[in-house]
């Protein structure tokens, strides 16, 4: 007799599989509520989960996101008529109020910070503070702190400051960056139009994010959590609560948030924190080497399956580069295991790292893959730098020069140049700002003299001709300007 075919038992097969159903749905539900590694990301699997609260995470990470207040003195000279400078005006109407003196005007800015030590140390954003004569801190519980700066770096739009007061105080931890992948969960804090901590929510869009145009190290992280005006310097975080980014910047024709946000990997800000710790001066290394983008053709001439790596360009001698045996023509396509896509990838994996460490290349040479420990050493400079106010009256008054040298070069982002005298700042309202010359411009000749020097240059500037003749080099273009 078979089992199938008696309507006696169909009931008890029924009944069977129902149990034996249940016990199968038992058991994938615990499977879902049970602690999984760090590494498995599971979707939700029911309406309970769907139902899930962000509310724990934002509670151990709100009181370590603070608003960053920074103010400047700003000195203006009042515009007056022409005919308070005549003595018979000013007989009989006397000296205007503040006629063409100064008057200072304090402007401020706000933008949020991420506490990442008990001591009180912030982390946020340079653009936040720059030109900052004072700034204050408010935290979560509405206390309010002077705080020092103790290091920015424009390069990579972050600044470190610490809290004048007792501590401890709530901070975050850094979490590893690199682990991040597209469609993580995360959530964004700070001080959007400064309406107070705000929390917005999102998921990683993209991640190394090269042509964003914000810092010298092009490498984002992308996100579609709102990030607005007055988010600058927030909190980016995983839902462990660790911090994976400081926020940056939005993509936005308005203005406000178009689902387009970008954050400052916490790989970066963590290497900046800790150059604050050694000395308060971010010391990158120097490679000594030149790459550029590997394009569709390139990738066929050397015979590869697709665009990938950075091309060696130029090694320059006695750099560790050529120490350590680059060559022009290698194809670089990973640092310490990391796969580098473009020359913004590659300066990003590359200035991460820690002076006095050694780092591994992963070249393409010859159509073989090999391996080439770079050691890790600062830029030399290799004569001083000298650096020159120039005061006197000349097209470069108001400007502050260098002599160049690696170490100039690499701290104000010029490949390849060592010798000549370069302009590293630019007084805004100077002659030098008015007739336009730049932070990075390199002065090469100044009526028919070859500049060798800053001392040489700001002697020039001492005896003003009637008409200056200039050479100046941006962007490896020399322009001959003739102002009188």
């Amino acid at each position: 007799m078979r089992l199938a075919n008696s309507n006696r038992f169909r009931p008890l097969c029924r009944i069977l599989l129902a149990t034996l159903t249940g016990l199968l749905a038992t058991a994938t539900f615990a499977q879902t509520v049970e602690p999984t590694p760090a590494d498995l990301r599971l979707i939700p699997q029911n309406e309970a989960q769907i139902k899930l609260s962000f509310a724990p995470v934002v509670k151990q990470v709100a009181p370590a996101v603070v608003n960053v207040y920074a103010s400047r003195k700003v000195v203006q000279r009042q515009r007056v008529s022409p005919f308070f400078e005549d003595p018979f005006f000013r007989r009989f109407f006397g000296q205007p109020g503040g006629s063409g003196r100064p008057r200072e005007r304090v402007e401020s800015s706000l933008g949020s910070g991420v506490i990442i030590s008990a001591d009180g140390t912030v982390i946020t954003n340079h653009h936040v503070i720059k030109g900052a004569d004072a700034v204050r801190v408010a935290l979560s519980d509405r206390r309010e702190f002077d705080a020092d700066i103790v290091l920015m770096d424009e390069r990579t739009d972050l600044a470190v400051l610490k809290i004048r007061g007792e501590g401890p105080y709530e901070h975050v931890s850094f979490a590893n960056s690199d682990s991040l992948e597209v469609g993580d969960i995360v959530l964004a804090i700070g001080n959007p139009f400064g309406v107070g901590q705000t929390v917005t929510q999102g998921i990683v869009s993209a991640l190394a994010r090269t042509q964003v145009g914000v810092t010298d190290f092009q490498f984002f992280i992308q996100t579609d959590a709102a990030i607005n005006p007055g988010n600058s310097g927030g909190a980016l975080v995983d839902m462990t609560g660790k911090l994976v980014g400081i926020n940056t910047a939005i993509f936005s024709r308005s203005g406000g948030s178009n689902g387009i946000g970008f954050a400052i990997p916490a790989h970066m800000a963590r290497f900046v924190a800790q150059a604050a710790d050694q000395g308060g001066k971010v010391r990158r290394p120097w490679l000594g080497a030149t790459v550029q983008m590997v394009n569709a053709e390139i990738a066929e001439a050397m015979s590869l399956e697709r665009p990938r790596g950075v091309l060696v360009t130029a090694v320059f001698d006695d750099s560790p580069a050529h120490d350590a045996g680059l060559k022009v023509s290698d194809l670089v396509i990973a640092i310490e295991g990391k796969e580098v896509i473009d020359p913004n990838s590659f300066g990003y994996r590359f200035a991460t790292k820690m002076i006095g460490e050694t780092s591994e290349f992963l070249v393409v040479r010859g159509g073989q893959e090999i391996a080439i420990p770079v050691s890790l050493q600062p830029a030399p400079e290799t004569v001083p730098r000298d650096a020159r106010v120039l005061r006197e009256y000349s097209p470069f008054e108001g400007a502050t020069v260098m002599n160049l040298s690696p170490a100039v070069s690499e701290e104000l982002g010029l490949e390849g140049l060592f010798e000549g005298v370069v302009i590293a700042s630019v007084n805004r309202g100077s002659a030098a700002n008015q007739v336009g010359m730049r932070p990075g411009d390199i002065i090469r000749v100044v009526n028919n003299q070859k500049v060798e020097s800053t001392r040489m240059l700001e002697t020039i500037t001492k005896t003003p001709p009637r008409v200056w003749r200039l050479e100046v080099e941006r962007d490896g273009k020399i322009s001959k300007l003739e102002l009188r």
